[in-house]
């Protein structure tokens, strides 16, 4: 499977973080006071306003990055003057304040962390997560850079050593289970590998599976990660930090349905709630190995086997053939137009149903020795 010879990387060493770069983010938020201040001396109601990202209009698509927000997106606007707006606004000025410690003091902490801070005020974690997403956009960094980390839930395993941030040597290739994305991925360094590619496998079961069955000593060159179904913003840094760094082909394995494919289409384009991150988090390199609808017909996958399209599943597969970046991929608008004539979805374990080893033995084998992906 050595499509580029087997070679060795180093990584650019990301965690050495200028004061100035610290700096910038704490004037950036003092501005944003700045302002509030000012709409008071003038009698105004404070207000933050935000590009809305929920409309696929302030959204544009360019095959380098993925999914950008528009210049001249609309914005949201989150004001002491509607009785609606207060609870979103006084969340929002705490966890500035929050953010603004964690910078001055080179701190992290996470989002859980923050709605345990004062959870009278915040009322749900999902209030915390919005509006961090949305402070994020309007002072344009990245959450990481706010000193906000995600939790992980992804894993990681195969033919790749690097340095986490607090100095200790991550081997990926010493586990039976995967290793867990590390936190703080912008901050590891010492990537090194030998590997010819990356696979990203949809579901935590299929990644185990091919664990239990030996693949990493079948197809020694292989790095594989899972996002565990939706993939998380560790997930994604990590599969773009591995582009950045090895530059390696990198490969999807999904179910052949509509959920699959918008999880593939998140690591690949990005999404629309995090557009304004798309060039850290999206790789529009990224292949769809697998499944195609069309290998279902192809393997002759039993009938049995495969699941009816329900309204959801087929409203989601019309809604991604309207996405901007699809007129771009006519193969894989294809594959969908496939999967709604079938009107039949297909998941990774369905292809158990050929042999018990078919996947590892024969499907993935072939379909990278074949370059079978679109």
């Amino acid at each position: 499977m050595n499509w580029q010879g087997s070679k060795q990387y180093d990584a650019i060493n990301f965690s050495e973080v200028a004061p100035s770069h610290r700096e910038s983010v704490m004037m950036a938020i003092e501005q944003c006071l700045q302002g509030i201040l000012q709409d008071l001396r003038d009698n105004k109601p404070p207000s933050l306003a935000y590009t809305n990202r929920r409309d696929w209009k302030n959204v544009r698509y360019t095959m380098e990055i993925g999914l950008q927000l528009t210049i001249d997106a609309t914005k949201s606007v989150c004001s002491l003057a509607s009785s609606k707006s207060v609870p979103k606004f006084a969340a929002m000025m705490k966890i500035l304040s929050i953010i603004y410690q964690l910078v001055q003091k080179d701190t992290y902490c996470t989002k859980r962390d923050i709605y345990y801070q004062d959870v009278n005020l915040f009322g749900s974690q999902k209030l915390v997560d919005d509006c961090l997403d949305n402070l994020s956009c309007m002072l344009q960094w990245p959450r990481w850079d706010l000193h906000v980390m995600a939790t992980s839930k992804g894993c990681i395993a195969g033919n790749l050593q690097f340095t986490d941030v607090d100095g200790s040597v991550v081997d990926c290739a010493s586990t039976n289970t995967g290793i867990l994305v590390p936190s703080r991925v912008q901050d590891i360094t010492g990537i090194r590998s030998k590997a010819s590619f990356v696979l990203i496998v949809e579901k935590d079961a299929s990644f185990q599976k091919l664990l239990d069955s030996e693949m990493l000593l079948k197809i020694p060159d292989a790095i594989i990660i899972t996002g565990k179904g939706f993939p998380d913003i560790n997930s994604r840094l990590m599969v773009r930090k591995l582009w950045d760094v090895l530059h390696l082909p990198t490969l999807a394995l999904v179910d052949a349905d509509p959920h699959g494919v918008e999880i593939l289409c998140t690591y690949k384009f990005g999404s629309r709630s995090m557009s304004h991150e798309s060039h850290h988090l999206a790789l529009p390199e990224i292949q769809w190995l697998g499944i195609l609808p069309s290998d279902v017909q192809r393997l002759r996958i039993p009938d049995e086997s495969l699941i009816a399209l329900n309204k959801r599943d087929l409203s989601k597969a019309k809604e991604l053939l309207t996405r901007p970046y699809m007129e771009s991929l006519p193969a894989w608008k294809k594959e969908i137009e496939n999967m709604l004539e079938q009107e039949k979805k297909a998941e990774i374990q369905s292809l158990d149903s050929i042999t018990a080893t078919f996947l590892t033995d024969v499907y993935l084998p072939n379909k990278i020795r074949f370059k079978g992906w679109i």
